[in-house]
This record gives C-alpha cells, sequence and structure tokens, in this order.
C-alpha cells in the first residue's frame, strides 16, 4: 500500500473523536498502544522486583518471616526465582523495548501517522496482557506457581513426577505461548511500516538507528520463536497427554529441550539488545552534539550480530553432555560474536568523543549503559569458552554476568528512553535533579548487588539453593556477610524507584512544558506536536537528509531537523 493510501487509510479510520473506552482501552492508536505496553511492562516489573526482595531475603535470612510475604519455603523460593526470571525477559524487557517503544517511536520517527495495521496492533496487546493475567494466575492454582527454573528444563517442567506443580508448569507455558503470539503480530506490524510507510524522500540509510534496530529484532523473533513454539507444544504434549518427547523412559531426550529453547533463547538476547542500543545511539548523538559515528557499519554490525546469533546457542549445554568437538565450535563462534557487538561499543565512544557533551538524565542512562553492559560482555568471555564454562555454569559468577547484560537491557535502557522521550510523550519536562537521584540511586546499589555475587561464584557458590546452610562449605562468614550486602543493596535500589515515580507524578502534574523540541534534536518525532494528537503530524513532514546531521559546519545552529530544507 502507498505512503498515500495508508495516510488517507488512517485519516478515515482514526482521526475523529472518542469516547474513554475507545480511546484508553480500546485504542488502535500507536502511541496509546505504547502506553498500554509500558504501564503493563512495569507494573509487571514491579512484581518481579517484589519477588527478587523476598528470595534474596531468604538467602541472607534464612528462615526468617520475610516482610510483606511470610516464610519463604523451598516451593516458594523455586517459584519466585522461576518467575522472577521468566517475568524480567519476557513480560518487562519484550514488551517495553520492542513493542512500547517500537510502537511509540516507528510511525513518529518514519513520519507516518499510524502502523500499518491498526486492529492487528490493538490485538497484539490484548494477547499480551491476557499472558500476563494467565502467568500470575499461576500463583493461585492448586500446587501453586510453576518452580522448574525459567529455563523450564524437563523433566522438572514435563512430568508430573518430578514437577510438584503440574498444573502451574501447563500455565506458565500456555503463558510464554501467548506472549510469543502477541510479539509475532506487533512484528509484523513494525516491519511492514517500516518498510512501507516512511516519510517522502526518506530513504533507507535515512532511517534513525533505534527504528532499524527494532525492525532488525523484529525479524530475528520471528526467525527464532519457530522451532521453541514446537517444543513447548510438545512439552505441553508431555505434561497433559503422557507423550515421551522429553522422557527417556520413553525413548525421548530431555537435551532436546535444551536446543530448542537456546536456538531461541541467544537470538532473544539480540532481540532486546539491539532496541536498547538503538536508544542509546539516539541519546549520545544528541547530548553530545556529533553526528553517529560510522553509521553505515553500526548497521551492517547489527545485522551480522543478528545472523551470528543463531550459531552460539550450545554455549549454554557445555555441561549437558554435548560432544566435545561441537563445544569447541560454540566456543568460537561465541567469542566471535563479541567483535561486532565491542565494535558497536566502540563506534559509540568515537561519536562521544570531541563531543560537547551534556550530562542530562538521559546522557547519564545512556553513558551507564555502555559502562555496565561493557562489565557483562567482558565477563561473558569466560564463559564462552567451554574449559571455563564447566567451573562457572551455574554458579553466581553466572547470575552476576547475566544481570550485567540484561539489567543495562531491561531497566538502564528503558530508564534512558522514557526520561530522552517523556516530553515527547507527555509535553512536560521530568525534573532534571530528580532525575539524577534516581540515576545514582539505581546505578550505585546495582553494582553492590551483583559485583559481590561474582566474588561467591568464582569461589563456588551455586545459584537456585534455598538455604545454603546445608552445605558447610558454602556457610562461611564471608560468604554470608556478601549475601547480606547484596540483599541490603537491593533493597536501596528498590526504594529509590520512588523517586522515579514521584517525578513522573509531579511532572505530568507541575512539570515544565516541554515545547516540540526541547533538546534540539534532527529526528522527525521531534517536528510533531508534544504530545502528539491523531494523525501525530499537522502535516506528513518531507525529508530532506539523514538523522544525525549535528554540528555542521555549514549551519549557525548545532542541528540540523530531517524535515528542514537546504
Amino acid at each position: 500500500m502507498a505512503t498515500a493510501e495508508v495516510a488517507t487509510h488512517h485519516d478515515d479510520l482514526h482521526h475523529h473523536d472518542e469516547g474513554f473506552v475507545k480511546k484508553y482501552l480500546w485504542s488502535t492508536d500507536h502511541k496509546m498502544i505504547c502506553f498500554q505496553y509500558m504501564i503493563t511492562g512495569i507494573a509487571m516489573a514491579l512484581i518481579g522486583g517484589f519477588f527478587a526482595y523476598a528470595f534474596r531475603m531468604q538467602l541472607a535470612f534464612p528462615g526468617m518471616e520475610v516482610p510483606l510475604w511470610g516464610v519463604v519455603t523451598p516451593a516458594d523460593y523455586n517459584a519466585l526465582v522461576t518467575n522472577h526470571g521468566t517475568i524480567m525477559i519476557f513480560w518487562v524487557a519484550m514488551p517495553v523495548l520492542i513493542a512500547a517503544f517500537g510502537n511509540y517511536l516507528i510511525p513518529l520517527m518514519i513520519g507516518c501517522d499510524d502502523m500499518v495495521f491498526p486492529k492487528i496492533n490493538r490485538l497484539s496487546y490484548q494477547i499480551f496482557l491476557l499472558s500476563a493475567l494467565v502467568l500470575l494466575s499461576s500463583f493461585f492454582v492448586e500446587g501453586g506457581a510453576f518452580g522448574g527454573a525459567w529455563t523450564a528444563y524437563p523433566p522438572l517442567s514435563s512430568t508430573a513426577k518430578y514437577s510438584l506443580t503440574p498444573l502451574g508448569s501447563t500455565i506458565w507455558v500456555i503463558a510464554v505461548a501467548l506472549e510469543f503470539i502477541a510479539f509475532l503480530l506487533g512484528g509484523i506490524n513494525f516491519i511492514t511500516t517500516a518498510m512501507n510507510s516512511r516519510a517522502p524522500g526518506m530513504k533507507l540509510y535515512d532511517v534513525p538507528i533505534v527504528v532499524w534496530f527494532i525492525v532488525i529484532a523484529s525479524i530475528l523473533f520471528m526467525a527464532s520463536v519457530g522451532p521453541l513454539i514446537a517444543g513447548a507444544i510438545m512439552l505441553l504434549f508431555d505434561q497433559n497427554l503422557g507423550t515421551g518427547f522429553f522422557n527417556p523412559d520413553k525413548g525421548g531426550d530431555p537435551v532436546l529441550w535444551q536446543h530448542l529453547f537456546w536456538f531461541f533463547g541467544h537470538p532473544e538476547v539480540y532481540v532486546v539488545l539491539l532496541p536498547a542500543i538503538g536508544i542509546t545511539a539516539e541519546i549520545i548523538t544528541v547530548f553530545a552534539r556529533k553526528k553517529l559515528f560510522a553509521y553505515r557499519t553500526v548497521l551492517n554490525t547489527a545485522i551480522a550480530t543478528g545472523v551470528l546469533s543463531f550459531t552460539v546457542w550450545a554455549h549454554h549445554q557445555f555441561v549437558s553432555g554435548i560432544d566435545p568437538r561441537m563445544a569447541h565450535v560454540f566456543s568460537i563462534t561465541t567469542l566471535l560474536i563479541s567483535v561486532p557487538i565491542a565494535e558497536m561499543i566502540f563506534v559509540y565512544i568515537a561519536t562521544l568523543y570531541g563531543g560537547s557533551i551534556t550530562l542530562n538524565t538521559p546522557m547519564l542512562w545512556a553513558l551507564a549503559f555502555i559502562g555496565e553492559f561493557l562489565i557483562g560482555g567482558v565477563t561473558g568471555i569466560f564463559l564462552g569458552a567451554s574449559g571455563a564454562d564447566i567451573y562457572f555454569h551455574d554458579t553466581y559468577f553466572v547470575l552476576a554476568h547475566f544481570h550485567y547484560t540484561f539489567f543495562p537491557i531491561a531497566i538502564i535502557a528503558t530508564f534512558a528512553g522514557i526520561t530522552y522521550w517523556w516530553p515527547k510523550m507527555t509535553g512536560k519536562m521530568m525534573n532534571d535533579t530528580l532525575g539524577k537521584i534516581h540515576f545514582w540511586g539505581t546505578i550505585i546499589p546495582f553494582n553492590f548487588i551483583f559485583i559481590p555475587l561474582f566474588v561467591l561464584g568464582v569461589a563456588g557458590q551455586h545459584r537456585r539453593i534455598y538455604n545454603y546452610e546445608h552445605f558447610p562449605d558454602l556457610a562461611v562468614d564471608w560468604m554470608y556477610d556478601l549475601r547480606v550486602m547484596a540483599t541490603v543493596a537491593l533493597l536501596v535500589m528498590i526504594a529509590f524507584q520512588v523517586v522515579f515515580f514521584f517525578n513522573v507524578f509531579i511532572s505530568l502534574r507541575n512539570g515544565k512544558k516541554a515545547g516540540n523540541n526541547p533538546w534540539k534534536a534532527n529526528t522527525l518525532e521531534w517536528v510533531a506536536p508534544s504530545p502528539p494528537g491523531h494523525g501525530n503530524f499537522e502535516e506528513l513532514p518531507t525529508v530532506y537528509r539523514g538523522p544525525y546531521e549535528y554540528s555542521h559546519p555549514d549551519r549557525e545552529e548545532d542541528y540540523w531537523p530531517q524535515n528542514e530544507p537546504a
């Protein structure tokens, strides 16, 4: 469908007064669907954070009654750990980074008025919301929520003989399957809209990098999720129909699930990483007042990362009995995939070099993303080498490494994006002082949570153990002190999130009016009113150049919006 036809179609469909239900609950407006995804994702983050609080209190103070929870039993502990991981990956990172920011940014940044398929867009969120409710319902069924870890390895997930929560296991699989359906529908919209509804004059290399990265992430998700959906169906059959796909007693193979899960699970890392890196790119160019260094290289590197991400999955299985010769192959591919990611980070550092840097709150979050993610990347090299991974596997070293990659993606990049685009979303500025208090109150405790866990992991402490007092080698005083330090730091970090919500509240109530382009940025979303109404633009823009023309020698001003003629 041509751009003009899409615009006319959307004008006829959307641009009229709507009631409360139609506008806020049953909307097809991409911006409202963004807010629905974002609010749901933040609500799930609060639930996932509460789960982390409960099980960390058990680890630091075993056997005590945890405030707001009570005594954490072994079954509680397994369910809390499992659903914390599940929620933060599938119900926080994916809906916020891909669905929320993708919905908001793609139409605005490419200069169109809505998604190509607005009703499919609405259905995507409705299925996602259903999946979240299904997952949470598992805590209220007989036997309780699934407690076999977020990776759902058989036999803990597949047979009643080994699973203490057979109904909870089934609900968990159904919830994940529903969530995947929602993101398949969303991905169709993102890809089609970005390819077919760009503003007049916008060539492919004029598209902002965050839009490219969300599109590439959507393609990765659609290409990788098929085997896991097949595996989920087989797992449901094993749980409820007595089949034996993953049951060795019936000729099945439990390691098969690991292959199906990680063939999706490792591209999934880049599905959420790429939008986070894209958000960071948009912010550092604006607050360094510099053109993004090597735009085409970054784009080609992202594509190479996506291709390579399909060749590394078995580095999660070095201790699962795979052929040692294949372990060597996957060690090499795992080390290779660090090259394009490192290249992107160095490109961002080159963009910052020599820039006129302003340390506003969004820029602090963007710089923190680079620094914290580098720690995750460097510690991942140890786990990519099969010899080292045999020792580190399933220790707290792995857990700390994972959080140094995933916390920057799911939390730091989210706060960076929210604080950067908040003026456009609401028409109000956030309080920068409160933003910086929240920033430091999040970043400092985060490091005090997970650096001690690296030490515990090197010392041999295995994860997913309910009470370390039963293991004399792991119950020594200095290990106990580090577990307490990590738990106290978590409580401090959770407490500082109140500052963020207070900032949101006072911004909406009394915040300074933002204007259309408070950051003096180039991309098209800053051309629209703040906040944009139906149709986004008063007049659909025409594009004359790329998105990162900052500090151009021929310009008196240090920015050059894409829609401004030469």
